[in-house]
């Protein structure tokens, strides 16, 4: 059992924090009122930028090794949720809500929220950063938000008829 918990890293200082953040986010994402996107966008989205979420954590976090999450020697429950979880699930609400006349508010308030998420993960002690700064990450965010997401939308939305 001791071995168990020990490579679900749930020692590692401040893993309680993206526990709870990807479980609050994700339950929101599932069961809040589908207004511009369907299950069928939700599906996609959570899959794509869960995918490049995780090839980021390779790149970023493993070979360059410009960050760590809770263990550096492995990836534990709070990392795993964190890059699973929380980037799609972000990316999904951000859609849902997604309007030509919100766009910039949205990208605002999503961009700000992701900072704070980081920045929470930081205060806690869980993300340990080598030269990432958040000089890198708002403009990533800001780029996800305004530009990337929207794009994105625009590939997989069904037109009927």
């Amino acid at each position: 059992m001791n071995s168990i918990t020990k490579n679900l890293d749930l020692h590692a200082q401040g893993s309680w924090l993206p526990i709870l953040l990807s479980l609050l986010v994700f339950i929101y994402a599932l069961f809040m009122p589908k207004q511009e996107i369907g299950w069928r966008e939700f599906y996609v989205t959570f899959g794509i930028v869960g995918y490049f979420a995780w090839i980021s954590d390779s790149l970023l976090g493993e070979m360059i090794d410009l960050v760590d999450f809770g263990n550096p020697n492995f990836a534990g429950i709070g990392e795993f949720l964190s890059y699973s979880l929380i980037p799609s699930s972000l990316s999904v609400i951000y859609l849902n809500y997604l309007e030509k006349t919100n766009k910039w508010k949205l990208t605002i308030i999503f961009t700000i929220i992701s900072i704070l998420i980081e920045w929470g993960m930081r205060s806690v002690g869980y993300m340990k950063p080598h030269g990432w700064s958040f000089f890198i990450s708002i403009p990533l965010y800001f780029v996800v938000f305004a530009f990337l997401l929207p794009f994105h939308r625009k590939l997989i939305k069904c037109k009927s008829g």
